[in-house]
């Protein structure tokens, strides 16, 4: 919808969002930045619904958005809602009513492109859902076990070793006051106990690669860089990558697209490790994930491809 302001739905510690809000601001689009964290404090929402739709406003201390005209809204990762001052109990209820309730309208927005919708983002980051619709794309898929049954993982392991352990999800994780990462590692069988009872856990092939690649999908635009490490993980050390762009081998491009196309999403940051043979074994898509960090390793135009994606702009 030209004309209109861009919504930037995201916490206050976010370098991408603020390349491209700079982006943005360079070609006169408004743009509106809000994060959940703010509400009721310094956000405030207002809407209505009829027969003729949603209406309303958006406000933060200095901008106020009408909900009618948002052309875009990036929903990148905004914090949770906090209620400090109520009881635990009036809190827990605050925030119900919040997340359906803003959430709900952020949610809603008529005539929008969203990058990506929340909803559709939710249902992504599930990565037992991840792994199948990118079976059904027709990627290369390492065995994997979600279990809580530690004699099924000490099996898993034992048949399909050398294998990895990794988190389904990266909540806060605090040791000593700090936030730390639960990372992927290499898992023996001997490992496993009765721990794994606890929850469930994701094992995984580890697949004899000689690098990594990052697929970034903006739109219509497909970015894949080459990442060389010696690390199991190559997001523990960000000093020690090498940086190449590269063309995707055949069928890939058209994999993409059918998986994104299964979430509803038009932004994906795909991993892939590539094995020995030069083939790309899918790990993961995040439909928030980090990107901005390669465009100046890289020269890659990705910053203004967003701005295009969200101003509106055919690719």
């Amino acid at each position: 919808m030209s004309g209109g302001p861009v919504l930037v739905v995201t916490n206050l510690d976010d370098p991408t969002s603020d390349l491209v809000i700079a982006e943005l601001h360079g070609r006169d689009i408004p743009v509106v930045r809000l994060d959940s964290g703010d509400f009721p404090a310094t956000l405030s929402v207002a809407a209505t619904i009829d027969h003729e739709g949603i209406a309303g406003t958006l406000s933060t201390p200095t901008r106020t958005a009408d909900l009618t005209r948002v052309r875009s809204l990036y929903y990148r990762r905004p914090s949770g809602f906090v209620f400090p001052h109520l009881d635990e109990q009036t809190a827990r209820f605050a925030v119900m009513q919040a997340r359906y309730g803003l959430g709900g309208v952020l949610a809603s927005l008529p005539g929008c492109r969203y990058v990506n919708h929340p909803h559709r983002i939710a249902d992504a980051e599930f990565k037992p859902s991840g792994l199948a619709a990118a079976a059904a794309a027709g990627f290369h898929v390492p065995p994997t076990l979600f279990t809580s049954d530690p004699d099924a993982a000490r099996a898993f392991v034992k048949r399909h070793g050398p294998a990895i352990y990794k988190p389904l999800s990266t909540p806060l994780y605090l040791v000593d006051g700090v936030s730390c990462t639960v990372t992927v590692d290499d898992v023996t069988p001997e490992e496993i106990d009765v721990r794994v009872a606890g929850t469930v856990h994701l094992f995984q092939h580890h697949v004899d690669k000689t690098a990594d690649v990052r697929v970034t999908v903006i739109g219509d635009h497909v970015y894949c860089v080459r990442i060389d490490s010696d690390l199991v993980d190559w997001r523990t050390d960000y000093s020690r990558l090498r940086y190449t762009v590269v063309q995707p081998p055949a069928g890939i491009t058209e994999a993409l697209r059918r998986y994104l196309d299964a979430f509803g999403l038009i932004f994906g940051a795909f991993d892939f490790a590539v094995s020995r043979d030069g083939a790309w074994w899918f790990l993961e898509c995040n439909p928030s994930g980090q990107w901005a960090w390669l465009e100046p390793e890289t020269g890659l135009p990705m910053v203004a491809a967003m701005a295009d994606l969200l101003e509106r702009k055919a690719s």
